[in-house]
């Protein structure tokens, strides 16, 4: 299989982010154009410039890349932002969700929207808004998402092909919310559970999927979706692995988030479940209260870290993310791809697993 080069990750960042930029200066206009409030488009835009890695639009380009795309690719770099704009209103519902204070360095959009329009309002009242307000503008992005795809300029067979790809992630991811929103804060989280939790909210949704819609997009076979998946799955759960040690151990001057959220919400990671598991009694009665205790201090956050520690959880994570590591490199060394592609996904797998943000 011959691909054409593969974009520099800087330029294709730069080329998904010159098509949203575009999109939502289409929709502002079209808004000021009707007297519609300006701050929705005002304030999405602010949501998807402050930082962000672009991963899965990212993937999306090496999808159809590593499956042989070739010719002019702005239809393919369209449904890869589509993929962010997507994306966008997955985290301002999670952070709704979550009660997190700080997305990217930044205040969450409910806490913006919160204070944007306390003025004349009473805190209560404020917050209910801004709660109320990030929903919507939430649920404006997906909406969105859908017509950047269907304006993409994809042709009817990329179209049939993708669709159901699209329509399997956002199940996938649905369902992977709905697990972890119904195991937070109970202190019963298990490891299966938390593994599955890994799996379709990020693996699936992340990884795997991304590669598939853009590989699709290049009339990719079953054989080779399927050795993207082999090489997704275990790739996806370190990468989530990962995640979790950041939330509780992380430097949130480069994470983007206090360190304090995942505790405080008491997050059903694999982390977690593991020192739940291997703390003594006593560990796992100190332990317990203070996971989902929304007014957790640093010092107190400081001792559960030090029982996570203890436990031995931390060095069986990383065990768990080595393992997964290799089992994604061995698959993608299986897998029907030229060198320079396979090449490119061994980076990002690299990548994936020894971030610190």
């Amino acid at each position: 299989m011959t691909t054409t080069a593969p974009t520099q990750p800087d330029q294709a960042r730069a080329k998904i982010d010159a098509a949203l930029d575009a999109f939502l200066t289409d929709k502002a206009r079209a808004a000021a154009g009707q007297h519609l409030p300006g701050e929705v488009t005002a304030l999405l835009t602010d949501f998807l410039a402050a930082g962000g890695k672009r991963i899965r639009p990212l993937l999306c380009l090496t999808g159809w890349q590593v499956a042989g795309g070739r010719g002019r690719p702005l239809p393919v770099v369209r449904t890869a932002a589509s993929l962010e704009m997507f994306h966008a209103f997955c985290l301002i519902h999670d952070d709704v969700m979550d009660r997190s204070d700080i997305r990217r360095g930044h205040p969450t959009l409910h806490r913006a929207l919160a204070t944007r329009h306390a003025p004349g309002r009473t805190a209560a009242t404020a917050n209910r808004l801004g709660t109320s307000a990030a929903v919507l503008i939430g649920d404006l992005a997906l909406i969105w998402s859908d017509e950047l795809l269907h304006t993409a300029g994809l042709n009817h067979q990329q179209l049939t092909r993708v669709l159901p790809l699209l329509d399997a992630m956002r199940t996938e991811v649905m369902y992977g919310q709905y697990l972890d929103v119904t195991a937070t804060a109970t202190g019963a989280g298990t490891v299966s559970r938390a593994l599955a939790i890994c799996r379709y909210k990020t693996a699936k949704y992340t990884i795997e999927r991304p590669l598939h819609i853009g590989a699709a997009l290049a009339g990719a076979e079953r054989g080779l979706l399927d050795s993207l998946s082999a090489f997704a799955i275990p790739l996806g759960e370190a990468f989530q692995l990962r995640d979790d040690l950041l939330g509780v151990f992380g430097d949130p001057t480069r994470t983007g988030k206090p360190a304090l959220d995942d505790l405080r919400e008491g997050k059903a990671t694999v982390l977690i479940a593991l020192a739940l598991r291997h703390a003594t009694r006593a560990q796992a009665d100190r332990l317990r209260p203070l996971l989902g205790h929304r007014g957790l201090t640093h010092h107190q956050a400081a001792t559960a870290r030090s029982i996570i520690t203890a436990s031995g959880a931390v060095q069986r994570v990383e065990t768990m993310i080595t393992e997964r590591y290799g089992q994604a490199l061995e698959h993608l060394r299986a897998a029907p791809l030229e060198a320079t592609s396979a090449r490119l996904l061994e980076e990002f797998a690299n990548n994936a697993v020894r971030r610190s943000a």
